[in-house]
């Protein structure tokens, strides 16, 4: 059986199905169903479009002709057909909760999407002359004005694609600054309970990461962390809410104990859902802090995003923002880029990407807080939280949540795999929720639980809702802690069956290739 680093099986295991439905001639299953690759229902041969004959002209390409790359020739009905097919063996936020934690998959409401598609938004062209998209760029700095309020923070960089790129971007700014005094630092601390593409952003920026351990409690264990602090941090990155669904109550201390040795606080705002609204980060002592559009402002996952990731930063830390980024100048909006910098933006350490961010991204974003308001930002966050602490307490007596007695949680509830049989493992749990409709939660994640399950059921699901899931994940609680042998061989529901996830990562199958012809005998 395959097993990953840390011990944890992942092949599928050989469970009798006798419960189950005899196969069909087809492979369908009722309204679900099979489809094949599309290179095996199309032929090289065949197009589903007829073109005149090609004149032949001389090639100007010099012997850099490129082969026939074999796509395969469909009609449009068996294109949409095929494509419509994969659609419904997919799972998404409008077709049920989303339970994945730390990833704030609420629902993104329609009207946003109607904005994003009003002329002038969804036709801009970035290299458009700044005199013919003063709306975009009112639009831009509005939003940035809301965000730098709601976080309590001096400016904010508008350009970071996504959340890592923020964090890029804060970590960037942090070594400016650093540069600018003269002070060579090469370490960053991240605690344990930091998302975790904290460290590898640090990595990435040429620091050696140093973990901070968590507290029996979850927390940031303080005294550890003052007592590593000196003249070779650069900054701390803290994520609060953690990941582990709980408020880092010691963050203004930690803030003034890490400036206090001449270091930077970045924070990872992926959680921000939980606070939006509640509590200001700069109020904390942050001096950067990316913000996922797409987790609490509703802009899409996925295909449509996320797109942007900006950064709020502290006062410390604006001179050294990235390029380019909106300025009003009287009664007009100006894009301050390398040309235009002058002065009063020397300091800045470059440009992150071509243009200044997603148009479409920053309107549903807007489009957002406007609908709600003030208030109903903040009810956004109490609402989460309310939502989050009722999975936790309505789950705590089947399953075991590792930080319960540490008071309530934030976001999203945090359960681990103990008291389950022997044998029987959070991925067992994991696929037992696909066979009752819904995607899986959070596994595995994070790192300082073992069998971790993740739960984020945000703001947007109603009582009824909740009610459901809470009744499958307890049923399947109960059939693991039971040591229900069929809950080994799930889904049993699904277009596939279980799949040793180990051997796709690792080794994954990722080009199509014609199946060799059977050779006749002489």
């Amino acid at each position: 059986m395959t097993m990953l680093k840390e011990g944890r099986p992942t092949a599928p295991v050989a469970v009798a199905d006798a419960h189950m439905a005899p196969a069909t001639a087809t492979g369908n299953r009722a309204l679900m169903l099979e489809e094949a690759l599309i290179f095996e229902i199309g032929s090289t041969d065949t197009t589903g479009v007829d073109f005149a004959p090609a004149p032949r002209v001389a090639s100007r390409l010099g012997g850099l002709e490129r082969r026939a790359i074999g796509l395969p020739g469909l009609s449009e009905q068996e294109t949409v057909r095929h494509y419509t097919r994969l659609s419904r063996q997919n799972y998404a936020i409008d077709l049920g909760l989303f339970p994945l934690g730390s990833c704030t998959m609420k629902h993104n409401p329609r009207l946003n999407e109607k904005v994003a598609r009003m002329p002038g938004f969804a036709d801009l062209h970035p290299l458009a002359p700044q005199s013919t998209v003063q709306g975009a760029l009112a639009v831009i700095h509005e939003l940035a004005g809301w965000l730098v309020k709601l976080t309590g923070m001096h400016s904010v960089a508008m350009s970071p694609k996504a959340g890592a790129h923020g964090e890029l971007c804060g970590l960037l700014a942090i070594r400016a600054a650093l540069e600018a005094r003269g002070d060579a630092r090469s370490v960053v601390l991240v605690p344990e309970s930091a998302h975790g593409t904290n460290p590898a952003t640090a990595a990435f920026c040429g620091y050696k990461v140093e973990d901070i351990p968590a507290t029996p409690e979850g927390r940031v264990d303080l005294a550890a962390l003052t007592a590593r602090l000196g003249p070779d941090v650069a900054a701390v990155m803290i994520t609060n809410p953690n990941t582990c669904g709980l408020f880092e109550h010691d963050l203004k201390t930690i803030s003034d104990a890490v400036h206090a040795a001449g270091a930077f606080v970045y924070c990872d705002g992926a959680n921000f859902n939980a606070i939006v609204g509640r509590v200001r980060p700069g109020d904390l002592g942050v001096d950067a802090m990316h913000i996922n559009l797409h987790k609490t402002f509703s802009t899409p996952h996925g295909g449509g995003g996320p797109g942007s990731g900006p950064v709020v930063l502290s006062e410390a830390l604006a001179p050294y923002a990235p390029l380019p980024f909106v300025e009003k100048q009287g009664d007009r909006f100006v894009l301050i880029e390398e040309e235009s910098v002058e002065d009063h933006h020397a300091g800045t350490f470059g440009r992150m990407v071509a243009f200044h961010g997603q148009m479409g991204m920053f309107t549903r974003a807007l489009a957002y807080i406007l609908s709600h308001g003030a208030d109903g930002l903040r009810q956004v966050a109490e609402d989460a939280v309310l939502n989050a602490n009722y999975i936790l307490r309505s789950l705590d007596d089947v399953l075991d949540a590792p930080f319960g007695g540490s008071g309530p949680c934030m976001h999203e509830a945090l359960f681990s795999d103990k008291g389950l049989a022997e044998g029987f493992t959070t991925l067992d749990i994991a696929k037992g929720l696909i066979d009752e409709g819904f995607h899986p939660m959070t596994m595995y994640f994070p790192l300082v639980v073992h069998g971790a399950m993740l739960i984020e059921p945000t703001e947007t699901e109603s009582k009824a809702a909740l009610d459901q899931f809470i009744m499958a994940l307890r049923s399947l609680a109960q059939r693991a802690k039971a040591g229900d042998e069929a809950l080994k061989g799930a889904p049993y529901h699904a277009p596939r069956r279980r799949l040793d996830e180990t051997l796709a990562a690792r080794k994954p199958v990722l080009t199509w290739e014609a199946p060799a012809l059977a050779q006749a005998a002489e």
